[in-house]
């Protein structure tokens, strides 16, 4: 096997890799949305136990069935949310027409239970009146205005009082004060994790950041009971959005897996607390505003780190363009130029070896039954003319982790959902009419027309030639963004590949001038 068979066969893997990877991931994985559950009241559960090494702990549910209405309404410009008579978050809103689902603004807050800043005590009887006795609170409505405003809510328990003063954000942070009257053991939870956008393509589930900065993800599905002792971060989370809690000092997180061991988390405490929450999508730079650490909330699956850092740079340049289909074309540009001395050398290489083609191949025939003299008479041919048989791969080697990046990240980050560019209206959405995903196939055969090669197997070759036809294909369904980074990349490709050939036909013929 030779250099060129080496190139070619690597390539073809690549290839094959890139069309196997994507069309798994998004035809066998095809999303599945799941549908809201019906508006459920506190049902009377048995207790749900967390085990622990020195003790068991009930995190109780309520043992008796109460109706809990609407107490308190708390109106945003983007957001509305909603106190029932438990003093708990149990609807958040957002007003932002592009969040919409089927023609009505987004609810965050999941049926199911428990709800963001719910309560539960350690003490059954306590627990028992924490869940059929309504609270009170300091005001029926509160508009913001742009401004942060404060609401107290207060549940007499009789053995003790519980209040909570909440202070709410334009940006949908709030602050949380915990007061006891007397200490007792109690869990808070930041509510069970949003279920607007729940698929099989994105991860979802709990995310606990520690106080040594290390993460763990709970992912729906696989969750165990645990107590987490040096939490400062729990967030409940699913593609687009996240409900969380945030402490400055080490709190006690406690995982609790529901019946179809997805995550269900609380802090646990004994006395007063203070806590930061927020509710709404996770955009970085208000997970940001609020604090730095909060960034980690929004995770990518499997490359988080990649897509993140990747992230970075497209807002950087979005923020420089205004534009995020722009921000792509440019981070394109920027990557192209990064690669540009690899990718000169690669098509210089490709180009030499086609030159050399009639001389491989007659070594080929003069040593086909001596493979020793046949790989030394190759690569002394390769040296003599400097040509590199694996040149071309690298860059596109180089590019497949840029290319994942970019999926990744069109994926999870709400930045892009609702996107304009041209005529696409969601950047995070397949193109509706097909042009990009034509326009990459049409620049992806332009290029192959241009890419000089030397194909000696009739199916390697009719494979090259069916590529831009399957990649059209496939594409089309695909985020509008990935295929236009893809199209920006191949028209790039062809105009440096265009400028390669005539510069190594205008040096061949400078030298055969000389000659």
């Amino acid at each position: 096997m030779n250099g060129q068979d080496n190139l070619r066969r690597i390539i073809i893997a690549t290839v094959i890799s890139f069309i196997f990877f994507f069309a798994y991931d998004y035809f066998v994985l095809q999303p599945q949305m799941e549908a809201a559950s019906k508006t459920e009241k506190i049902s009377n559960k048995a207790p749900v136990k967390v085990k622990r090494e020195s003790e068991n702990t009930s995190v109780s549910k309520n043992e008796k069935s109460f109706e809990a209405k609407t107490v308190a309404v708390i109106e945003a410009k983007n957001y509305e949310i909603k106190i029932d008579s438990l003093g708990r978050i149990s609807s958040y809103i957002l007003k932002q027409n592009k969040f919409n689902t089927d023609g009505k603004h987004l609810e965050l807050i999941s049926p199911k239970l428990p709800k963001p800043l719910e309560v539960r005590f350690k003490n059954e009887n306590l627990n028992k009146k924490a869940f059929s006795i309504p609270v009170e609170v300091s005001a029926k409505k509160i508009v913001l205005n742009g401004e942060k405003k404060e609401l107290v809510i207060t549940q007499n328990l009789k053995e003790l009082v519980l209040k909570k003063i909440i202070t709410f954000y334009p940006s949908g942070r709030y602050d949380v004060k915990v007061e006891l009257s007397k200490p007792a053991d109690y869990f808070i939870s930041q509510g069970y994790r949003p279920a607007a956008a729940i698929d099989q393509l994105t991860i979802h589930g709990v995310v606990i950041k520690k106080s040594d900065d290390t993460l763990e993800i709970i992912e729906d599905g696989d969750a165990e009971p645990e107590t987490i002792n040096n939490a400062i971060v729990v967030a409940g989370f699913d593609r687009y959005y996240t409900t969380l809690l945030f402490s400055k000092k080490p709190v006690k997180a406690v995982v609790v897996p529901d019946d179809e061991k997805n995550p269900v988390t609380f802090i646990e405490s004994t006395d007063n607390i203070s806590l930061i929450g927020y509710i709404g999508p996770k955009y970085v730079d208000t997970l940001r505003s609020i604090d730095p650490g909060l960034v980690d909330v929004v995770q990518y699956g499997v490359g988080t780190f990649f897509a993140r850092n990747l992230f970075l740079v497209l807002d950087y340049l979005y923020k420089i363009s205004g534009n995020w289909g722009v921000a792509i074309i440019l981070l394109v540009v920027l990557v192209r130029l990064v690669l540009f001395p690899l990718t000169f050398k690669g098509m210089v290489s490709m180009y030499k070896l086609k030159e050399l083609a009639p001389k491989m191949k007659e070594i080929q025939e003069r040593y086909k039954k001596d493979p020793q003299k046949l790989q030394m008479h190759m690569m002394k041919l390769y040296k003599e003319h400097g040509a590199n048989p694996l040149g071309g791969c690298l860059p596109l080697l180089l590019q497949i982790p840029i290319f994942y990046g970019i999926y990744k990240l069109l994926l999870y980050s709400i930045e892009l959902k609702g996107a304009h560019f041209l005529w696409i209206k969601d950047l995070s959405e397949m193109d509706p009419y097909f042009i990009l995903p034509v326009l990459m196939g049409v620049s992806m055969y332009i290029h192959q027309k241009l890419t000089p090669t030397n194909f000696q197997d009739p199916m390697q070759e009719k494979i090259f030639k069916f590529l831009p036809v399957i990649f059209t294909v496939m594409m089309a369904t695909f985020p509008a963004g990935l295929v236009l980074y893809w199209t920006v990349n191949n028209i790039l490709s062809i105009l440096q590949q265009w400028i390669i050939n005539k510069f190594m036909e205008s040096k061949k013929a400078l030298t055969k001038v000389k000659k």
